[in-house]
């Protein structure tokens, strides 16, 4: 699935980035610099020890065909894990907490804003 102009290219209808968080996405872009390290995000964002995030917002879990996804996040997406607002700030905030037996080895962003910030970021791409 790819995000473009608010709609989600599976056929479906999304909400526009604005409507997923409360958050300014200039103040998300500098927040993200803590997510480099091992996220690409952007026209030509690739996998690195984490996959590329373009899309993510709206977006099944473990949906890169080209990425390993660890055994717990591969067990979420076929329960139906979708990338939402909501599951997206329960894992922002304490990744191992909302997902036992991750892969990310970030243990999470304290503030509230930082989070909302982050999600209108993303909802850019």
């Amino acid at each position: 699935m790819r995000l473009i102009h608010g709609l989600l290219l599976s056929g479906l209808l999304s909400f526009p980035a604005a409507a997923y968080a409360e958050g300014d996405p200039e103040k998300g872009e500098k927040v993200f610099r803590k997510c480099r390290s091992c996220h690409e995000v952007g026209p030509d964002a690739k996998d690195k020890s984490g996959p590329a995030l373009n899309g993510i917002l709206g977006a099944a879990a473990g949906a890169s065909a080209d990425f390993s996804y660890s055994n717990a996040l591969q067990s979420a997406a076929a329960e139906g894990l979708v990338w939402d607002e909501e599951s997206l700030t329960a894992f922002l905030t304490k990744p191992r907490d909302f997902l036992k037996g991750t892969k990310m080895s970030f243990s999470g962003l304290r503030k509230e804003a930082d989070v909302a910030d982050i999600i209108a970021y993303l909802g850019q791409y």
